[in-house]
């Protein structure tokens, strides 16, 4: 005998084995509680339901999967269930405001594309998978950011932010072989980290958010082209990786979060050879590709700094062109992941001879090298062009070192006649000029160079 209870929140049909509400025992078919949704039943095209809250239907077999191909809208929640899926293509969109909860019970695909895909009119809260970047992104209402993914380090999040610095050479001409450190986040003087396989000048770094490596450099001299490491959470000596395919010095270097990659330099031989390694493992540089445009006949004291996807070499000289043509003002990139020759990216807002870069993935800035010229300037990563002023250093130098994480750019020591070992800071995402941040440990230095575990080729760092 069936039985009717209207108005109290129950809907019993026993025998049938149907039961909607609060009383379940002897239900085998259908049950449900909550929010009911079926196949047959769909909210403004956008829903379907195998399991949700209570509600366990055995012919789970017989609900349809769904494909959203243009713009819909839902005024209940999207569930999805085993054996269904919920597909939204990159032409479509889930109304925002609308959506109360997505239910996993097997998987939820948001749309998928590269950088360039994005699109326009971006609302707060769109979720898609770059596949450029390899990662899950959300649009905050101002900009892309990655979802952080936390691996090897996770245990020791005291080393997030923190940046290496190799010594350089002092007003006495006196080199050290000691790498030191900064916690990018907190304003303070470099400390003592270690000491590098042999000391050199100029041995130019990058690494992922485990480990940094540092290449070349110089002992007087004499041009090397050995390659060390040191596990950034963990202070002390370094460990010798490879070496790098030419003997080199004031060349520079960017990183993926698994690729390392030196560019141009001179010493004994002006060269445009790029080279790379893969950074979780140990051996000898390889062959990339070459500079080209303005800096195929070899180029050295540039700057470099990457996103996930693109590395950019900055401006720099050609030491054998004659006065007056030879600093670069323009910057060349490459795809990380892709093997080959660089092309031109962006007009530079200055020339930018013995220069520093630094990017959050997003932004790249590009710090003067020269004591007269205080200018930063600010490129696009996804989209090169033009560059534009950013804001100003306090104190002009050249062979300096920057570092940086998400938020923020560091940029410290060099050549003023005489050096000097301020330390100076911007916030990426804000223009404005550099603020003081510390100091170097000893007196001024130049041919400096650092790496840090949060860089912007790093991704959701």
């Amino acid at each position: 005998m069936a039985t009717f209870r209207v108005g109290v929140g129950s809907f019993n049909i026993q025998d049938g084995a149907v039961g909607f509400g609060t009383d379940t025992a002897g239900l085998r078919n259908l049950r449900v509680k909550g929010v009911t949704k079926t196949t047959d039943i769909k909210v403004s095209g956008a829903s379907t339901l195998t399991r949700y809250s209570g509600f366990a239907a055995d012919n789970i077999d017989q609900l349809e999967n769904i494909t959203l191909t243009s713009e819909v809208g839902t005024i209940g929640d999207i569930v999805v269930g085993v054996g269904t899926s919920v597909i939204i293509s990159s032409g479509s969109t889930v109304t925002v405001g609308t959506v109360e909860s997505v239910s996993i019970g097997t998987h939820f695909s948001p749309p998928k594309g590269s950088i360039e895909e994005r699109g326009q009119d971006f609302v707060e809260g769109m979720m898609r998978f770059n596949i450029d970047l390899n990662t899950m992104e959300f649009y905050n209402g101002n900009e892309w950011r990655q979802f952080t993914y936390i691996a090897d380090i996770q245990n020791s999040p005291g080393s997030r932010g923190r940046a290496i610095i190799t010594s350089g050479i002092n007003d006495s001409s006196y080199m050290t072989n000691q790498y030191d450190f900064i916690t990018i986040t907190s304003l303070g003087n470099t400390q003592d980290f270690g000491d590098m396989v042999i000391g050199v000048r100029d041995k130019q770094g990058c690494g992922s958010a485990i480990r940094a490596i540092f290449g070349g450099g110089a002992d007087g001299g004499t041009y090397k082209k050995a390659i060390d490491y040191v596990t950034i959470a963990v202070q002390g000596n370094a460990i010798n990786f490879g070496d790098l395919t030419v003997v080199n010095v004031h060349n520079s270097a960017l990183s993926s979060s698994t690729r390392g990659i030196w560019g141009g330099g001179y010493g004994p031989n002006l060269t445009n050879v790029i080279e790379y390694v893969e950074i979780s493992t140990l051996g000898d540089a390889l062959d990339f590709g070459d500079l080209s445009g303005d800096m195929s006949a070899g180029t050295g004291y540039h700057g470099s700094c990457a996103s996930p996807v693109r590395g950019v070499f900055t401006g720099g000289t050609h030491p054998n062109s004659p006065a007056g043509d030879s600093v670069i003002r323009s910057a060349d990139s490459i795809t990380i992941a892709s093997k080959g020759n660089s092309a031109k990216f962006a007009e530079l807002t200055a020339k930018h001879q013995r220069n520093t870069s630094a990017s959050n993935g997003i932004r790249g800035l590009v710090f003067s090298g020269r004591p007269s010229v205080l200018d930063i300037s600010s490129i696009d990563m996804s989209s090169g062009g033009n560059a534009i002023h950013f804001g100003d250093l306090a104190q002009g130098a050249y062979s300096g070192f920057t570092c940086c994480n998400q938020v923020r750019a560091v940029h410290g020591g060099g050549d003023a006649s005489p050096r000097i070992n301020r330390i100076e800071f911007v916030s990426i995402n804000t223009f404005g000029n550099a603020q003081h941040f510390g100091e170097l440990s000893g007196v001024g230095q130049s041919f400096l160079t650092a790496t840090s575990d949060s860089h912007g080729g790093l991704g959701g760092y």
